[in-house]
């Protein structure tokens, strides 16, 4: 369609003055197609009710939406993106996945289409999720983090008046459980061969005091402090503390253990808050906690209060869209502030000023404060355009280290071998 045949449509949102502005045909539809998440952050729900919001604004336009699973959602953007024209006009793109796509130029850069406001207002660390080589493609959308959550019932039935600041300390408070007979494995981990394993492992890296990747992108994880993660993984399997189970865990398994009242201490994204609090989802209603993620002694005691691993994620307009004002009209309607802090249950605003807002605090009255204390102490993954293919090796070394069929040095230098030689292929 020739964007220069458009006559603008404007219509006053209904929302908190939000306006959506798009070209418009007058007997002609635009068809945007998006693609989103059936996991964390807003439900699919949320997403077409905000969808049909901005249909009702845009009558000549029409949202249709599709949703997977977060593990699933990485191999059909490569196959539905690549093709000509693009299956979807709207993707919603991991962090760790927007080196690789920009690489292969399928998302469009919209670096002219930032605006001051929101360059000002957005958290300077989100704009990270979307840059690549100083270049914007895309919206930041969902400000995640990995969270630690625990029982507080089966804390306080164990004796104790707070939950663990170290790893050492949780896995003391673990076996008194145990010995209690209040759990047979007090802890539940997101271990399986899948991308989940590797945001535990970088939070129990730096929890370390140890790195991924340097400064210039090598692995480097493969030092004593990733040795040591890898062998205490190893041993709390072992030993009972962690439901042996996780070896095959992803977030969604972990969520569903710790909402039956099956372990005492969980990590998971935001998203698993208001569910354990949906007594259609949750057995534990009431009586879950959240605290800054523990770290190791040592690290505590050298100043690392906390760790955690950056999960964020933006929208981005594909490069090949026939529609791609329209579609970007759309990001920028999802991602704006009302709409942000109406749908806030299940992740928080990207905008600095909604936490200003009472309105906020009022709704989310544990996740937002709990957000603050947490994300400054949020890692990333590498942005490198490999990171897909480099995961995979992460997530096979230490599914060998746990299952026993390597020592945890072994795992880890294999490892950041094949990974050096990855990243030389690409090189060249």
């Amino acid at each position: 369609m020739n964007v220069k045949r458009f006559v603008l449509l404007v219509v006053a949102a209904a929302l908190c003055g939000v306006l959506a502005v798009v070209p418009a045909l007058a007997q002609e539809t635009i068809n945007i197609a998006v693609i989103g998440m059936d996991q964390a952050g807003m439900t699919p729900e949320e997403l077409d009710a905000i969808a049909a919001r901005f249909e009702a604004q845009n009558p000549n336009v029409n949202i249709e939406t599709s949703y997977v699973l977060y593990d699933g959602l990485h191999d059909l953007l490569v196959t539905s993106i690549s093709s000509d024209p693009p299956a979807f006009d709207v993707v919603l793109v991991d962090d760790i996945w927007f080196s690789e796509f920009v690489e292969a130029g399928w998302l469009l850069d919209v670096t002219d289409r930032i605006t001051e406001a929101m360059r000002a207002d957005i958290f300077e660390a989100a704009w990270d999720i979307t840059t690549v080589q100083g270049r914007v493609y895309g919206m930041p959308w969902l400000l995640d983090q990995k969270y630690f959550y625990y029982n507080t019932r089966l804390l306080a039935e164990a004796g104790f008046e707070a939950p663990p600041r170290t790893w050492e300390e949780l896995a003391d408070q673990a076996r008194a459980m145990q010995a209690q007979g209040l759990l047979e494995y007090p802890m539940i981990w997101s271990w399986g061969q899948f991308e989940a394993v590797v945001p535990d492992f970088v939070t129990l890296l730096y929890g370390n005091g140890g790195t991924f990747f340097d400064e210039n992108n090598e692995p480097v994880f493969n030092s004593p402090e990733g040795v040591e993660v890898l062998q205490w993984m190893v041993e709390m399997i072992n030993e009972g503390i962690v439901n042996p189970s996780s070896i095959a865990a992803a977030e969604e398994d972990v969520r569903n253990v710790f909402s039956q009242g099956q372990a005492a201490f969980a990590t998971n994204w935001l998203y698993m808050y208001n569910l354990t609090q949906d007594p259609n989802e949750s057995q534990v209603v009431g009586e879950v906690g959240m605290a800054l993620m523990p770290v190791f002694a040592d690290a505590l005691a050298a100043g690392i209060e906390s760790s955690t691993n950056n999960g964020s994620m933006g929208y981005a307009v594909t490069a090949g869209s026939a529609n791609p004002d329209v579609a970007w009209a759309f990001i920028e309607f999802l991602t704006s502030l009302p709409i942000q802090v109406e749908f806030s249950q299940h992740q928080l605003p990207i905008w600095q000023s909604a936490f200003d807002d009472p309105a906020l605090i009022e709704m989310n009255p544990v996740t937002t404060p709990m957000f603050a204390l947490q994300f400054p102490w949020a890692n990333v993954r590498p942005k490198v355009p490999y990171y897909n293919e480099a995961s995979r090796i992460v997530q096979i070394a230490i599914q060998e280290a746990l299952t026993g069929r390597v020592s945890a040095q072994e795992a880890l230098d294999s490892a950041v071998e094949q990974i050096r030689e990855l990243a030389a292929e690409y090189a060249n």
